[in-house]
Order: structure tokens, then sequence, then C-alpha cells
């Protein structure tokens, strides 16, 4: 029999923010936000809002690559006086018909907080800057500094003459998106350089604002660095340059990329279950040793973190079919562990791309079209996001469990929470529980317990809903494959 100990101490606090949803605007690649839009009534969709607010995200990023070629003052104000864009990075073009005052209206909706990313100097990619001679998508630090005034100023008079008298008070904004990524934008220096100048431009503005700062190296880099005991050198320029340690350093996590991975590509992932079970526990081992070379490389400067992307890639139609499969939910839940354990310097994170209707990256899906009747659902990555995000506590404590369990515990006052994941994908696993060193009887369990092969589609949309175990003794049996989230109030 396993056996699952919770400690009572608290070790450190657990931002709410771990689960956080991320919101761009895709273009022809994904219809996402235009697909959450009711054109026709000029608001958002009755059932994407319904479904945004079962995940409960406590906070909701807009940007993105997108960022780089946004101006935001182009989609405030009346519908009819929108200036529609061009999607450079995704494609197709963006109508604008959702900007802050909507973001605004959905974050009010759902009770969320909101986080912007601003227009960096295009990050430095000139190829976005001035896409062709008539066009200038370049936004400064001065574009920057009026965005603030014009969310949190009391007294905007631009937002005031567009019926919002009250600011929307966003405290939280980055600097910089994938700047690093691409060669034709800015180099480490350039990206140290110019962050402090956006900083204390909006701060000008703003003296309460929270900083999110762009510290991540080149994509391909950060494996050989971290096996050769390296840090990142965008981290170390940028944290010298604005010290502070109360920025947040953001970064990327992206997985799945790697020769490891081809297992999981196209229908590969349906042929060998063994292969692809070992894939799939590898996911939260490569996403871990991510988090450990950026928190190395923050160390120094006492500054914590923020994954404002982080997610599966992997080659495949939508971004792959497994990631629709109970595979990746087991994946997911392990990276959620992972997070929590790393809490003490992981301010912000994300393991999906919120709502679309293609992507199997996302949280949620959306029907396309709404006219059809087709009912929204949750991919693996906003089941799990949605179920351990409402079932966790504000505290880490430490667990101790046998190797083929996945524990992590967390505690609000004498309430305690217990994420388990069976990493044993064709046996159940019998467990004997306590807290503090006693027996503790659980007071609910939520278990999903889905073979992993099992996918999600329009035909099956709550195939991966949780469901309430009863248990009368400090005894509960994990089934194979399965996470459940276990609770105790003492």
């Amino acid at each position: 029999m396993a056996k699952v100990k919770i400690q009572k101490k608290e070790k450190y606090k657990i931002s709410p923010y771990l689960f956080m949803q991320f919101a761009e605007p895709l273009g022809s690649s994904d219809s996402s936000i235009d697909a959450a839009w009711d054109w026709v009534n000029e608001s958002w969709q009755p059932g994407a809002v319904e479904m945004v607010k079962k995940l409960a995200p406590p906070m909701i990023r807009w940007g993105g690559c997108f960022a780089s070629y946004y101006h935001w003052y182009e989609a405030v104000g009346s519908q009819k006086d929108r200036v529609p864009m061009l999607n450079l990075c995704w494609d197709g073009y963006y109508a604008n018909m959702v900007g802050t005052c909507e973001l605004a209206e959905l974050a009010k909706e759902v009770n969320s907080e909101l986080l912007f990313c601003v227009n960096f100097e295009s990050d430095g990619r000139k190829h976005w800057a001035y896409p062709r001679p008539d066009m200038n998508r370049l936004g400064d630090a001065d574009e920057a500094a009026d965005w603030v005034r014009y969310c949190n100023d009391p007294d905007d008079a631009r937002r005031q003459s567009h019926g919002y008298k009250e600011p929307f008070n966003i405290k939280y904004w980055q600097i910089g998106n994938e700047t690093s990524y691409d060669v034709r934008g800015f180099n480490a220096d350039e990206n140290a350089a110019l962050a402090p100048k956006f900083i204390n431009k909006m701060r000008e503005v703003d003296q309460s604002l929270k900083f999110i700062i762009w510290g991540d190296g080149f994509n391909t880099d950060w494996r050989p660095r971290y096996k050769e005991g390296l840090t990142c050198d965008w981290t170390e320029k940028v944290c010298e340059s604005t010290q502070d340690s109360n920025h947040l350093v953001a970064f990327h996590n992206h997985f799945g990329d790697t020769p490891a991975y081809a297992v999981l590509e196209g229908m590969n992932y349906r042929l060998d279950a063994d292969a692809t079970w070992e894939a799939t526990l590898l996911a939260a081992v490569d996403f871990e040793d991510r988090i450990k070379y950026m928190r190395n490389s923050v160390a120094p400067y006492n500054n914590k973190l923020a994954i404002t992307e982080g997610h599966f890639i992997i080659r495949g139609r939508h971004r792959g079919d497994y990631l629709s499969s109970w595979y990746a939910g087991i994946a997911y839940a392990r990276c959620v562990n992972v997070l929590q354990r790393h809490a003490d310097v992981v301010e912000i994170a994300t393991l999906a791309d919120f709502m679309g209707t293609r992507w199997q990256n996302n949280a949620i899906m959306l029907p396309s079209p709404w006219s059809n009747g087709g009912e929204p659902y949750f991919l693996p990555a906003g089941t799990i996001m949605r179920l351990m995000s409402q079932h966790i506590g504000k505290f880490a404590v430490d667990v101790e469990a046998d190797n083929n369990i996945d524990a992590c515990a967390s505690c609000d006052g004498n309430k305690y929470y217990l994420h388990l994941i069976n990493l044993n994908r064709t046996e159940a696993q019998k467990i004997e529980l306590s807290v503090g060193g006693e027996n503790v009887v659980p007071k609910r369990i939520l278990e999903i317990s889905n073979d992993p092969t099992d996918e999600v589609c329009v035909l099956t949309p709550n195939i991966f809903e949780p469901k309430e175990v009863k248990v009368d003794s400090c005894y509960y049996t994990l089934p194979a494959a399965a996470v459940a989230v276990v609770e105790f109030e003492l």
C-alpha cells in the first residue's frame, strides 16, 4: 500500500496567478477572440462568457506577438470608429472590435484581473514595425504611458468620453514579448537599455504599476546552457538595468518540441501506448528543468518569474491531436504540481492559450459557428487548470509520497488540499492518507479516471468532467492514470 503524508507547516504563499489565461487574436490561425465575440450585438458571446466563468481565471493576459504591432488606441471608442489592422504574425485581418474596454468588461464579468502587454517598439522587429512604406506599427514609451493613463487615471477624458467613468486599474504590465526569439529583433543589450525607459515613462502616470520585463534568451539556448550550469545572459542584463526586485521576469515555457516527443506528433501517439506514456511523463521533467534554469538566473537579483505563455508545442493537426487526449491531461496535471513546487519564485503562469476554434492547446474550444448550436467544451489543459485552481490552498506544505504517485499539497487555515496523479498507466494505487502524522478521512475527493486514450471532442464534451468519490476512511484507491484533488478539514 502506498502512503501519502502531508505536513502541517506552511512553507510559502502560492500565487493565485499560477492559473492565468492568455488571450491573443490569432488571425487565420485560430479564430480565438473573434469567435468569442457576438458581432451582431457587439458584446461577448454568452456561451463563451459562461465557460470563462466556469474556468474562473484569476488573470487574463492580452498581448503575445500581436502586441508587437498593436496600437491600443485603434481599438477604443465607438465600434464604427475602430481601425482594422493586419495581423502580421498570425495572418488575416483583425477588426479591433475587442479592445481595452471590452476586455475590462469581460474581466469584471468573470471576476478576473487584466495583464496588458505593451508594444515595446515592436520588440526590435523592423518587419513588424514597418511592414510596408505606408504602415507604421511601432509603439513607443509615450504610447504605452498613454495606455496606462487611459486605463488608470480617474480623470482621463478620453476614457470618460467613451462611457467609462471609473478607471480600470490595470496593475500588471508586460514590457517585451518573446523579444529574444527572433534574431531580427532587439539583442540582449538593446532589450536591457530600452526596458527602463518604458518603465519610467509609465510610472510617471501611475506609481503603483507592477512590471513584467522580458528576461529570456534565445528559445533554443536554454537546454545546453542549463546542462552546463550556466544562467541566462538576457536575464542578467535586464535585471541589472532595471535594478528592481519587484519586477517579474518573463519567459515562455514551451515544451514538446524535441526528438524525445516525436512519438506524440500527428497520429503517432496512438501507435505505442508505453512510448506515449513515457513521453507524457517526460513533459513535467522538461517543464521543471526550464523553470530551474530561469530561477537560477533570477536568484542573484531576488526577482520572481512570470511564465506568460506555457504549453505543449507538438507538430500535427491543430497543434496536435494528442492534446485532446487524457494523456495530455496527465501531463498538464503534473505541470501544475511543478508550478506549485516552485511557487516561491513563480508568481504568474499559464498552461494554455485560453479559447479558440482550432488549436488544441487552448483551455476552451468554441463552436464554429455558434448558430449551429454547438457546445463549447474544456480541453484537457482547461479541465486541469479549472480543477486544480479551484481546489488549492494559499500556502504550500510538504508532502511525502511513493514513487508511483505525483503528490503536491497546500493549506488554507485548517483546510488542506492534496493533488494526486497516478503515474502508473495500468494499475490502481491504494493509498493511506495522513495529515500531520495522523490518519485523516478526506472531506471530499474529486477524480478524473479516464483511459489515457480517451479524447474530448464536440461529440464527447463532458468526457473529462471530474466525479465526486465518497470515502469513509483514510484509505483511498487512486485509479490507473487518474488525477484527483483531495480536501481535508481538520
